[in-house]
């Protein structure tokens, strides 16, 4: 008996077809449900706020601390 491999294949891919979307919702449930990304995310929009104040915070300083220092050299100076 001859074997027909096109009536085979479509014969496999019919049972192997609701498997695959099978998996393929598991798959997307399971990306849907993660939130490693979003914890993520929010770590480094907490750190760069973090960031962002010490910048600040340092600038601010930096620039009295350093308007002090060049008037105390001045006075001393003259």
């Amino acid at each position: 008996m001859p074997v027909d491999h096109f009536t085979s294949l479509i014969t496999l891919r019919a049972y192997i077809g609701p498997d695959d979307e099978e998996l393929a919702m598991i798959l997307l449930r399971s990306f849907l449900a993660d939130e490693n990304g979003a914890t993520a995310i929010e770590y480094g929009l907490i750190a760069a706020g973090i960031a962002l104040a010490i910048v600040t915070v340092v600038t601010n300083t930096g620039s009295v601390l350093l308007s002090n220092k060049f008037n105390s050299i001045s006075a001393a100076a003259k």
